[in-house]
């Protein structure tokens, strides 16, 4: 990130704010992990140069039932850890964007640099059908007809090209954009790489079912809405 950041700088592709989103924001301190990266990171290079920091606009993104309230709540004790650090938190201005990142979020070319971190394995919904076939079954396992394999991959490859299509709509020419996600390094997408805790609650949900407890269509009509794509080399 401070790679891309200083490139940036340095080719002078902005003027006036620094436009940045984080997607995928969630809420907590790691929320503002980003934040202060990016602050730490054009701070020094404004000193190096001696020259004035730059303002920083930070979108935090997240959907709509995020805790957006305890995020807001945190700026206070943000802003004066910044003070305590010697870094001016003046030109810092945050704001929250609920939404989901499936949809456009921002007007056209006004972001300057977009990130997003172990969110983008999230699908925008369930696959197709799944309930028909994915029975007894939670996520993909080796049990799963090849269909379901199938469906997971499509329904993934839609999404991620949106949101790129989207993104590419917001950043302003030469922005850059860092996702950083879950993937597999194993061809199987049933792998225990990244399958294996669905299987025990798979397991468990089951042992409910065989004491009564809920019924196999509950089981059936649930599925992850995740995936974890394979790492090209």
């Amino acid at each position: 990130m401070e790679e891309i950041i200083e490139n940036m700088f340095s080719k002078t592709i902005f003027s006036g704010c620094f436009n940045v989103a984080d997607l995928g924001c969630s809420s907590g301190p790691n929320t503002f992990l980003v934040i202060s990266e990016i602050l730490d990171t054009t701070h020094g290079m404004c000193q190096r140069v001696n020259r004035k920091s730059s303002e920083l606009q930070m979108f935090l993104n997240d959907l709509p039932g995020n805790d957006f309230n305890s995020i807001f709540k945190s700026f206070p004790a943000f802003y004066q850890q910044r003070k305590l650090k010697g870094n001016s938190s003046e030109s810092c201005f945050i704001a929250g964007v609920p939404g989901s990142f499936y949809d456009r979020l921002y007007p056209s070319k006004s972001m300057h640099f977009m990130h997003s971190s172990y969110s983008l394995h999230w699908l925008s919904k369930v696959p197709e059908n799944l309930d028909r076939h994915n029975t007894r079954n939670i996520y993909m396992a080796k049990s799963c007809p090849s269909c379901v394999y199938k469906a997971y991959l499509e329904q993934f490859q839609r999404d991620f090209s949106l949101f790129l299509s989207l993104r590419s709509e917001e950043l302003v020419c030469g922005g850059r954009i860092m996702l950083t996600f879950m993937g597999r390094s194993i061809a199987d997408p049933s792998s225990k790489d990244c399958c294996y805790l669905w299987e025990l609650l798979t397991k468990s949900l089951l042992e409910l079912v065989d004491e009564g407890l809920i019924e196999d269509a509950q089981v059936d009509s649930f599925n992850f809405l995740t995936i974890h794509p394979m790492r090209m080399k």
